[in-house]
């Protein structure tokens, strides 16, 4: 299995466009939650899947998060992007088919995988190979459900977003496929990012204001409907198939 042709034309075209200020200032705080959901494990081998052009490596290269970095994803241009930051603890970046990571069963001590899984045709096949080469996962998600959400379809498809996800709904998937969730982060994003986000869209700024002021005065809300959602897992629970494989016996 492996990604379509256009889906592997249109990332290689993004990674090849000037407008990489998102992405830098999206990823110090995406490495962040990385570090933050990791601290305790510790890892010596970590593994990016769907690293683009870099940016979350770069932080955690700087920051000295691990002695070996590896990274894949399926853009060409973005893999010789993740080269020429000639970061001191990459170990490896190379082209993959989107869907089979070239790796032994538990080579990873940590795998993770952010803003990757909503672009994915088959997430779940690509989430059981993250599964098999690593001891902890760790997934970042962002949060685009409302009511209605087939009415945006296309704003979605624009961003390239197949998978639409809320908190709970992300943690069904993780756990039908035999995740454990050990920690998690329901987030909303920093001034610089809003910032970035509406700078030529003022109604849309508005919006978000005050979306962020009712998350203020009912805390509550943020697991139901923050802007982002990362976790940590290992792969000690059941799987779905194994479940209903029990409860015919």
């Amino acid at each position: 299995m492996e990604v379509s042709t256009s889906l592997k034309s249109s990332y290689d075209n993004q990674y090849n466009s000037a407008d990489t200020e998102w992405r830098r200032k999206s990823a110090e705080r995406k490495a962040r939650n990385v570090t933050e959901l990791a601290a305790a494990i510790k890892p010596s081998k970590v593994l990016e899947v769907g690293c683009g052009e870099g940016s979350i490596l770069y932080w955690l290269d700087q920051w000295g998060f691990c002695p070996e970095l590896y990274a894949v994803d399926i853009s060409e241009s973005g893999i010789r992007q993740t080269r020429e930051k000639n970061m001191k603890s990459l170990a490896e970046a190379r082209v993959f088919d989107g869907y089979t990571l070239p790796y032994p069963d538990n080579y990873f001590d940590l795998a993770y995988c952010a803003h990757v899984i909503e672009h994915v045709e088959f997430p779940r096949k690509l989430m059981r190979e993250i599964m098999r080469v690593s001891k902890f996962q760790h997934y970042e998600v962002p949060i685009d459900f409302s009511f209605y959400v087939d009415r945006k379809a296309e704003h979605f498809f624009a961003y390239g977003h197949l998978n639409i996800y809320t908190p709970s709904l992300f943690r069904y998937l993780l756990i039908s496929e035999g995740h454990k969730v050990l920690k998690e982060i329901c987030g909303q994003h920093n001034k610089g990012i809003v910032k970035l986000l509406f700078k030529d869209n003022p109604k849309g700024l508005a919006i978000f204001k005050v979306k962020a002021l009712i998350l203020r005065c009912v805390p509550w809300l943020r697991g139901i409907k923050p802007d982002f959602y990362a976790v940590l897992t290992d792969k000690s629970g059941e799987t779905a198939e194994r479940a209903f494989a029990r409860a015919l016996e």
